[in-house]
């Protein structure tokens, strides 16, 4: 079950980034920073055999080029694995999602494509309930589009307002000034958002302890979405979800 307000507890949701057919990492959102880490079927099946229960996919390309550029791979993983899987990059119509929800992803992730037609949220959501993400990716307190690169003249906690009306499934909420830099998490901006908002919140970025991911789950957050502390090591899958557990 994808990460929602159930019984299920806080998730630790492992990254599957995609770019050039290859999983990577990149710091703070920026081309030319990534590091690779092999193949995504490889890297989603290990996790999936580590114990996770869903998997966070991202087309970077299609984040950066506005359209899916890295479709049979993530064909690929959705093929290769038997949990939940929630998918952002490049979807920027209800056709597309539409599309993807029909071959087996279980969420689709929509970014520039909520911010510049919001109305996509309940239009998506109305056919296929429960099956949209909203990622807002913030930057200085604003939320931010386009891979990162232009910024929306709102913040995070006025988008997710609107977004849980149109009957968004959960925010995604991403503070790109930790992301990747594996220096620890802002909890601030994500408790702000848990309070304001009715609906589940997943926070990702700048994860490199199992203290970060403890105090994720202390803002009350549904999940959290890990990728470069678990492809260097900083600590296991295990590790992550026995510390939220305990």
């Amino acid at each position: 079950m994808t990460a929602d307000a159930s019984d299920d507890g806080f998730e630790v949701i492992p990254a599957v980034d995609v770019q050039d057919g290859e999983v990577v990492q990149l710091v703070q959102g920026e081309r030319g920073t990534e590091k690779s880490y092999g193949e995504p079927v490889e890297a989603a099946e290990r996790w999936v055999d580590a114990g996770a229960e869903t998997l966070h996919l991202v087309d970077l390309d299609g984040a950066f080029e506005g359209e899916r550029a890295n479709a049979d791979a993530i064909d690929a993983v959705i093929d290769a694995v038997d949990v939940p899987t929630q998918l952002g990059g490049g979807i920027r119509t209800a056709a597309d999602a539409a599309d993807l929800l029909e071959r087996g992803v279980d969420r689709v992730v929509l970014g520039t494509a909520a911010v510049e037609n919001p109305e996509i949220v309940a239009e998506i959501s109305e056919e296929y309930p429960n099956s949209v993400v909203v990622s807002l990716d913030a930057k200085d307190g604003e939320v931010v589009v386009e891979g990162w690169t232009e910024g929306a003249g709102v913040t995070p906690v006025e988008a997710a307002e609107r977004y849980a009306e149109l009957g968004a499934a959960a925010i995604l909420f991403t503070n790109v000034d930790v992301e990747g830099q594996l220096e620890g998490v802002a909890t601030e901006p994500v408790a702000e958002l848990v309070t304001a908002t009715e609906i589940p919140v997943i926070a990702s970025g700048g994860v490199a302890t199992l203290e970060d991911v403890r105090a994720i789950e202390e803002t009350g957050a549904a999940a959290v979405v890990v990728g470069s502390a678990l492809y260097e090591g900083r600590f296991t899958l295990e590790e992550a979800t026995a510390a939220v557990d305990d």
